[in-house]
């Protein structure tokens, strides 16, 4: 089996890797990883916990900071956290193992692939194979999460947005991770880290309240810094990540040409970690900057460049002028 290009959607520019990696025809795949093709029940209950409970301390943490105030150990906590999280979302999860927007020697591999488990968003490899399949399909029917799926009506809109946001994370039918994600399900160091998301996610809840609690050498500060550097900062990283699923494909400037209706959302993008310059990314999947223009913050792909300086990454899918221009829209371009 191999990968298409149409599953990665990269307008005639896959991988190396992944085509390297990918099993020859008729050649055995080693079984799925963590969770397989079916939600079973009783994942969907942990799924609502995980959900439910980080979101309630989200909001709970409104009129506790307001009251209480939160400690600079807490917040420091909570940033560095979150950020280590959604940089190995973003970078690792989805420029790298989805779109193959660079290179990068096995240390680095490794890393990536341990800090995106650690935003606690699902096992890569089904982390993967969800948006393969979502720029396969995207906006159109196959997409998993569009927030178009019901319709172009306000209330068809609002009832695709929640299902984009959060309500496709429940269907109990999965995307087949064979099928879209072969490379990774072959590779036995990313299928056994995949596996071990349980683990990670472990490991990401604890990290906080354990060094909150040698800081502070009290139960209250290991309880604070659980709440605020785990709980809370889970919650924020899980919406702001489906936000790049619902509102940057509600909403948005398009300056670039793409089949579907992803748009750049500014507000999201120090959050995001540049992911919320999402139209660029559509028109142009294995670019490793997404935003690509003046002022467009990209945390991300500056990463990216300081892991292409040390030698951690390399073949670097830099975007250039003749390909930026290439995918403007033409009143965006003559407006430029």
């Amino acid at each position: 089996m191999t990968i298409s290009p149409d599953v990665l959607r990269t307008n005639s520019e896959n991988s190396e890797d992944t085509a390297k990696s990918a099993p020859a025809s008729g050649e055995p795949l080693p079984s799925a990883t963590l969770g397989g093709d079916q939600r079973r029940s009783v994942e969907q209950i942990t799924l609502l916990l995980f959900i439910t409970v980080p979101f309630i301390a989200l909001v709970a943490a409104v009129p506790l900071a307001w009251g209480w105030g939160v400690s600079w150990l807490d917040l420091g906590l909570l940033v560095g956290m979150y950020f280590l999280g959604c940089h190995g979302i973003t970078i690792g999860f989805h420029r790298y193992f989805t779109h193959g927007a660079f290179k990068a020697k096995k240390p680095l591999r490794v890393a990536l692939a341990v800090a995106g488990s650690m935003a606690v968003e699902g096992p890569l490899v089904r982390w993967v194979a969800d948006h393969r399949k979502h720029h396969k399909y995207s906006d159109a029917e196959g997409d998993p999460h569009s927030p178009w799926r019901y319709g172009e009506t306000v209330p068809a809109l609002l009832k695709g947005l929640w299902w984009a946001h959060v309500g496709w994370m429940f269907d109990e039918e999965q995307t087949p991770q064979h099928k879209y994600a072969p490379d990774l399900v072959k590779d036995p160091v990313i299928r056994r880290i995949s596996r071990q998301f349980v683990l990670w996610t472990a490991v990401s809840l604890a990290i906080p309240p354990v060094v909150g609690g040698l800081v502070t050498m009290s139960w209250q500060g290991a309880l604070t810094a659980f709440f605020w550097g785990s709980l809370v900062r889970v919650a924020l990283l899980h919406h702001v990540t489906w936000s790049i699923n619902s509102i940057c494909h509600a909403v948005g400037k398009r300056p670039f040409k793409s089949r579907d209706r992803s748009g750049n959302v500014w507000w999201l993008a120090v959050l995001s970690c540049g992911e919320s310059w999402h139209n660029l990314h559509h028109a142009d999947p294995t670019c490793a900057r997404h935003g690509v223009l003046k002022g467009q913050i990209d945390s991300s792909a500056r990463l990216i460049r300081w892991f292409e300086k040390a030698g951690w990454a390399y073949d670097v899918r830099w975007p250039s002028r003749k390909r930026i221009d290439a995918r403007r829209r033409e009143e965006a371009a003559e407006a430029a």
